[in-house]
């Protein structure tokens, strides 16, 4: 089974999107900033295919931080330099968004059409 982790400070928006990628059929571990996050990655690494992970959340301090993502995903990178990663940005982020592509992120996603984030992390993975 394909495992995802899902890290987004957003509790409404990060229950919607597990329940979507759980109806999809994908196992999906939750965190809500930066820290917890890397824990969760650090504890499941060998089983996590795939991390989607929110631009701005809580940093490794809890302190809200802008673009804090970028942080986690160098950090998931470090550990694992072959993980898929998808960034989730609000529409108007779009470009910090391609900044996340160039920073080594696969893909970004814009929040909102869960169905898609689906259909995004099938072709990542399938590529």
């Amino acid at each position: 089974m394909t495992t995802v982790l899902l890290v987004d400070d957003e509790k409404l928006i990060q229950r919607s999107l597990e329940k979507t990628l759980l109806r999809a059929g994908f196992d999906v571990l939750t965190a809500s900033d930066c820290k917890n996050g890397s824990e969760v990655f650090m504890r499941n690494a060998i089983a996590v295919d795939i991390a989607v992970l929110d631009l701005n959340m809580p940093d490794f301090n809890g302190a809200p931080k802008p673009d804090a993502g970028f942080d986690l995903l160098v950090e998931l990178k470090r550990q694992k330099p072959d993980l898929p990663v998808v960034i989730l940005t609000a529409y108007d982020e779009v470009n910090k968004a391609r900044d996340a592509v160039a920073r080594g992120a696969n893909a970004f996603f814009v929040k909102g059409r869960e169905q898609g984030l689906v259909e995004l992390i099938q072709k990542i993975l399938n590529a």
